[in-house]
């Protein structure tokens, strides 16, 4: 059989921000119905979401999940195609810490020595609800990119697990 004649499948992670507090925004919901309008099933995950299916479709989708997103308010979307899902995700645990730094960092608007206290009170939740805190050494690394202690970073979890809708001052 030519090449041409198989059918190729693809996969595609796709992260599309702002991150919203406790539940996606429009951007994301318009970003995963781009893919299931197109009757491709979404894993809807805590750092990205997942898609697969013929090539032809899911860059069709593609294209309309960037266009819809935008248009929804989506600040930024990364995607990643790869011809087979295992090859998705390759970065390590550390570059997915990175990775939810520097999307806080767009967030929030500034450098994270320049982040007001509530500011980080902010993204101690954002990354909490992500489960960044369960990486190892999430805790000090985080603690070191704000600019504050370990013990700075352990207070305002522990004020989040107290009070889950806000972080006390």
């Amino acid at each position: 059989m030519a090449q041409h004649d198989v059918e190729e499948r693809v996969a595609v992670e796709f992260l599309v921000e702002p991150f919203v507090e406790g539940e996606p925004g429009n951007h994301v919901s318009a970003a995963i119905e781009a893919f299931t309008s197109r009757q491709l099933d979404v894993e809807f995950g805590p750092f990205a979401s997942l898609a697969s299916g013929p090539l032809d479709e899911i860059g069709i989708a593609i294209g309309a999940m960037v266009v819809d997103a935008m248009r929804a308010g989506a600040t930024s979307i990364n995607v990643q195609v790869a011809n087979n899902p295992d090859r998705l995700g390759s970065q390590s645990l550390h570059d997915a810490l990175d990775a939810m730094m520097r999307a806080a960092e767009r967030e929030v608007g500034s450098d994270p020595e320049e982040w007001s206290r509530e500011d980080k009170q902010r993204v101690v939740r954002m990354l909490d609800e992500r489960g960044a805190f369960l990486l190892r050494g999430a805790v000090d690394d985080v603690a070191d990119a704000m600019g504050v202690s370990r013990i700075t970073i352990y207070n305002y979890l522990n004020a989040i697990e107290a009070q889950p809708g806000e972080v006390s001052k």
